[in-house]
């Protein structure tokens, strides 16, 4: 039997979200302890591909009110920045208005129905505010003519498409404080209509195969808006033979939309797996949603320069038995994660995943949901023959926050003690007055660092019984 290790998902609420990075990589390290004496994971967050980028930033905002719990609060309104991984920038709105950016967070491409836009019946609505307003209409005066507002500057018009993009994707109460930017609001959310998601930049499907050595394993489908993407071999390729091919079996080293893409194994190939990888440069398309790896408020993209995307894909291969293809994502409806096994080996891959053991039959597939609670960070791994692993992590952020903090009095000349979109007061990721993320005062980084100080507590106690109950389960043994 191959089992399954599972490191337990702990709820973070309250001054704990504070330390969410804390948090999240003590989880990781706790798994790793959890899952000593297997062999190690290929850590795999669920990613489908696209693109990868660091928040920079609020860079171009105004004002604006916030109306909740029967009192106003003042925030910061408008366009984020990302860096690209690779190369490239991104321009973006917020969607999750009650909680606050991390500082420098990582944010990943994601599709709408693994983030809050999933269930938004008004998420085509924010999409069709993201083509209409700016920066992708960056004539002020045309925006300013067509929405009936007298003259726009770049903040104006950022804060105002902001505040529709709010009204929309949380349900706020929110005015925009700049007289033209609440009318360019207004103008926004009442001519707004339904529009489709965007597809996304590079994806590679299904990103997991199996097969036998000696076959050609796939195949593997380029999906991308980009021209041309260039396919990369596996690291090992010229120990291992492993080529990647057309169907036909002649090497492929670019592809476009719709390519088909095989893992030609050798015959005498040892039972192992390999990965290929595909990049392109593009620009990413306008409504695509960018969930943290961590917990910080999503994102929404509303403009792109021409930016690295990438995706890859595993094939693991056996001569006889069980051979099996794992893959995991987000399933915000039902409020966890699915993990899908494929086996096309001759002989059954059992597994144990959230306690219980499933048995995938030969040629079979069978999806598992792994529960997991809003805001809660998962992390587990799956192992099988051959020494195969695949480790899945992340942070299920689903919803956007119901009821917001209880709001604390700001000097009216001042951003919100939290970045854009994060109205409870005190988190991280405070603005500076040129809109760059800024070191937080002593009086708001106190409970910061008391967060921080919490978890680190209750992460090296989880260590310490961790550690002791492996050397009691040894001396049992």
């Amino acid at each position: 039997m191959f089992s399954a290790i599972s490191a337990s998902s702990v709820r973070r609420r309250g001054a704990a979200r504070l330390a969410a990075a804390v948090l999240v990589s003590g989880l990781v390290a706790m798994g790793s302890l959890a899952g000593a004496g297997a062999a190690v994971a290929d850590d795999t967050s669920q990613h489908p591909g696209g693109a990868a980028a660091t928040l920079d930033g609020l860079k171009t905002y105004d004002g604006a009110v916030l109306h909740a719990n029967g009192k106003d609060q003042q925030l910061p309104a408008g366009l984020f920045e990302m860096t690209v991984d690779g190369g490239g920038k991104l321009k973006t709105y917020c969607i999750d208005i009650h909680n606050p950016t991390q500082e420098q967070a990582k944010y990943l491409e994601t599709p709408w129905d693994q983030t809050s836009l999933g269930a938004n019946k008004n998420a085509g609505k924010i999409r069709w505010i993201l083509d209409h307003s700016y920066p992708q209409i960056d004539d002020l005066s045309a925006l300013a003519e067509a929405a009936g507002t007298g003259p726009l500057t770049e903040k104006t018009a950022a804060a105002g498409t902001q505040v529709a993009i709010w009204r929309y994707s949380d349900g706020a109460d929110v005015d925009a404080s700049d007289a033209e930017a609440e009318k360019l609001a207004d103008w926004l959310e009442k001519s707004a209509q339904d529009s489709a998601e965007p597809k996304a930049s590079l994806t590679l499907e299904p990103g997991a195969v199996s097969g036998k050595a000696g076959e050609k394993i796939g195949p593997v489908t380029v999906r991308t808006d980009a021209d041309s993407v260039a396919v990369a071999p596996p690291a090992d390729a010229a120990a291992t033979g492993v080529k990647i091919t057309d169907k036909e079996g002649t090497p492929v080293t670019t592809a476009a939309n719709g390519t088909e893409l095989y893992f030609d194994v050798p015959s005498d190939a040892v039972d192992g797996t390999a990965s290929l990888g595909v990049q392109a440069t593009t620009s990413v398309p306008v409504g695509r949603a960018f969930a943290g790896v961590t917990k910080s408020q999503t994102q929404i993209l509303a403009g792109s320069s021409e930016s690295t995307v990438s995706a890859t894909a595993t094939a693991t291969w056996a001569e006889r038995g069980a051979i099996p293809a794992v893959t995991a994502e987000k399933n915000c409806a039902e409020g966890g994660v699915d993990v899908t096994a494929a086996n096309t080996g001759d002989a059954p891959f059992t597994f144990e995943l959230n306690g219980s053991e499933h048995t995938v039959a030969p040629g079979a597939t069978e999806t598992v949901t792994v529960p997991v609670g809003e805001d809660e960070a998962y992390d587990f791994t799956i192992t099988g023959p051959a020494g195969f692993t695949q480790n899945f992590k992340g942070v299920l952020d689903c919803e956007t926050t119901g009821t917001p903090a209880p709001v604390t009095e700001q000097p009216s000349s001042q951003p919100s003690a939290a970045s854009a979109g994060g109205a409870a007061a005190g988190g991280l990721g405070a603005m500076s007055g040129t809109g760059d993320l800024a070191e937080t005062g002593s009086s708001s980084a106190t409970p910061i660092i008391a967060g921080i100080a919490i978890a680190l507590v209750v992460l090296g106690g989880a260590a310490v019984f961790l550690l002791r109950k492996k050397k009691a389960s040894a001396s049992e043994e």
